[in-house]
């Protein structure tokens, strides 16, 4: 029996992020900075996601004098159907308000 868990806010923020442009290459330390979440959580969500087939991985080739290649990720086609199927569901408007049975001016 296969077990799925909901994913975690915080990884739905970064499917959320990654979904905003699918094919773009993203650093895991934009994402930490565009979401503001700690690379010590990112990090975990952006391997976890890489190892369920949802996100590729490759290195940055041209990362500039002095500055080791960093990690870039985006989401696959699987990991663009699952970002698909986990966004908000949008509330339903609020109802408006009901009048009240009572006449203006009548004794309850």
């Amino acid at each position: 029996m296969t077990y799925t868990r909901r994913p975690s806010p915080q990884t739905i923020a970064v499917l959320r992020a990654l979904a905003e442009l699918p094919d773009r290459w993203r650093y895991g330390y934009d994402l930490c900075t565009q979401l503001g979440v700690r690379a010590g959580t990112m990090y975990p969500i952006l391997m976890r996601l890489a190892d369920r087939g949802l996100l590729d991985t490759d290195w940055e080739t041209d990362p500039g004098p002095g500055r080791p290649p960093r990690h870039l990720y985006r989401l696959t086609a699987a990991g663009r159907e699952f970002a698909a199927a986990h966004q908000p569901v949008p509330e339903p408007a609020p109802r408006a308000m009901r009048r009240s049975r009572l006449q203006p001016g009548s004794a309850s």
